[in-house]
């Protein structure tokens, strides 16, 4: 068994594609193809299932994955350990305000896995950068978009609230209640507009614009907020998270990169890690 087959295999795994495991790996598809098949026939077991959109991975691919994965680690470590001082790979990241200090903690840990050598810079996402995690709704015209996250926007209460008690909230619910205001969220501005058609008025108890305050502030009794369902808060032991009924408060995030740049190896490994982060995030749900 050939550590380059563990190594074609664990691409194909990851990206769902012989096609996209081909161009990442800078191989022929046959070539690749070739491998997957040699190691089937090692092993006499099935490791994809073909379909419409690329490959579906079999319970056998599930077993082998964390074992080529570790094996492919250790062979980089030892290259790294006998090598030279190797060439730093720079990346200029732009990073969303209001993402999570754990999450962006997890992809930034999946990026450096994938690039060796990376030497990464944290820009704003409208500063010069080789790629950014934005808003869907931010990404441009010449910018293709590789999903992440998705934050479904709640009612945060302080658990010793009486609203706190309930399993979905309606408008006229939040007659009353006092709100922690923060600015910018395009979430919010939708909640406030229904409840300015509702005749509800929005009463601001707080004015700030992190997500990280915000919570707190809901945990310390201080009012309510609306949060996206991160682990971390939905964990919060203060407070409570209720959808709010017909009301669409979803957003999505992902990474925009440049569509002309998409075959350079850099986006190439930047894809993959977010296709590991986004696979990680949706197992864990």
């Amino acid at each position: 068994m050939e550590l380059r087959a563990l190594k074609y295999f664990q691409s194909v795994y990851e990206l769902g594609s012989l096609s996209a495991a081909a161009r990442a790996c800078f191989i022929s598809q046959p070539s690749i193809t070739s491998a997957i098949q040699q190691l089937e026939s090692s092993l006499n077991v099935s490791l994809f299932v073909r379909h419409a959109r690329g490959v579906l991975a079999t319970s056998a691919a599930d077993k082998l994955y964390p074992l080529a994965k570790e094996m492919s680690d250790n062979a980089k470590s030892i290259s790294h350990l006998f090598s030279d001082s190797p060439k730093a790979v720079p990346l200029r990241l732009g990073i969303m305000r209001s993402l999570g200090a754990q999450r962006m903690s997890f992809l930034l840990k999946n990026i450096s896995e994938k690039i060796n050598n990376l030497e990464i810079t944290l820009v704003e996402p409208e500063d010069p950068c080789d790629a950014r995690v934005v808003l869907a709704q931010s990404v441009t015209s010449s910018e293709s978009f590789v999903p992440i996250w998705q934050d479904n926007y709640q009612l945060a209460a302080p658990k010793n609230w009486p609203i706190a008690k309930k399993t979905m909230i309606d408008v006229s619910d939040l007659e009353g209640i006092a709100f922690i205001n923060r600015a910018p969220c395009d979430a919010l501005n939708k909640l406030t507009n229904v409840m300015n058609n509702a005749s509800i008025r929005f009463q601001p108890r707080a004015n700030i614009k992190t997500i990280e305050y915000a919570w707190q502030l809901v945990c310390a009794g201080i009012g309510a907020a609306l949060l996206p369902d991160w682990q971390e808060i939905i964990d919060a032991e203060e407070l409570s998270l209720i959808p709010i009924k017909n009301i669409d408060l979803i957003k999505h995030i992902g990474l925009a990169f440049k569509t002309n740049k998409e075959a350079q190896p850099l986006i190439i490994a930047l894809k993959q890690a977010c296709n590991s982060t986004s696979k990680s995030n949706n197992d864990i749900q």
